[in-house]
């Protein structure tokens, strides 16, 4: 089965799941650095559609700039998703996908849902 995680290194969840992917028999893990490789809108849109997710409900508050852009009270999806691909700080984190869809993986166990 194919994986693709959007992983940062520097977060305890995302290697805590990147971990599993990586111990799942039969996983074909790509992993994509999101700091170094940023999202572009159209993947953030698939992302969150395909998880369920709204722009607002995959927004990460804590430790980005999400509130002094004005993002957490008033900003509407578009507002956000324009923020988001410009500063992937602002995504939370993990996403991951594979062939039975996507979850943002927290907590890590999430991921089990589409393995």
């Amino acid at each position: 089965m194919k994986a693709t995680i959007w992983h940062n290194p520097d977060c305890g969840t995302s290697r805590k799941t990147m971990a599993i992917l990586q111990e799942t028999p039969g996983i074909n893990l790509t992993v994509i650095e999101y700091k170094k490789t940023p999202f572009t809108r159209e993947k953030l849109e698939q992302l969150f559609r395909d998880a369920g997710l709204s722009p607002r409900e995959a927004l990460r508050t804590r430790g980005s700039p999400a509130e002094e852009l004005g993002l957490i009270d008033g900003a509407d999806g578009d507002r956000i998703l324009d923020e988001m691909a410009k500063q992937p700080i602002l995504v939370e984190r993990p996403f991951v996908e594979t062939d039975k869809g996507v979850r943002l993986c927290r907590p890590q166990d999430k991921v089990r849902e589409i393995l």
